[in-house]
């Protein structure tokens, strides 16, 4: 695999994330992989896109960058489906998993 680009897809990403981290379980629906930390979801994954669960703040400043938007989930939650997974879409995405996955640990 290439340095400037370690993972092929979202997915990919969420899961190495995922195995590095305390206390996630992930659960498959589907073509759904969601993550939990107990038993607070904070995040899901499937070939199309991304969902993260932020503090309102965050998830508010996350929809106004590219490729984002809403979730069916809730408020707290933002869609992420970039057109190209790309340096800049990992990095991103890896953010905002690291932010929800410590909100979860809060209780949120």
């Amino acid at each position: 695999m290439d340095e400037e680009r370690p993972f092929n897809s979202l997915a990919d990403l969420f899961t190495a994330l995922a195995a590095k981290l305390d206390g996630v379980n992930t659960e498959l629906r589907g073509d759904v992989a969601e993550f939990r930390r107990g038993d607070v979801r904070f995040a899901a994954v499937d070939d199309a896109a991304a969902e993260v669960r932020l503090h309102p703040e965050i998830a508010e400043a996350a929809r106004h960058t590219a490729s984002t938007g809403g979730s069916e989930r809730g408020p707290e939650w933002v869609r992420f489906a970039p057109p190209e997974v790309d340096r800049h879409a990992l990095d991103r995405a890896e953010a905002w998993f690291l932010s929800a996955w410590r909100a979860a640990g809060q209780g949120r």
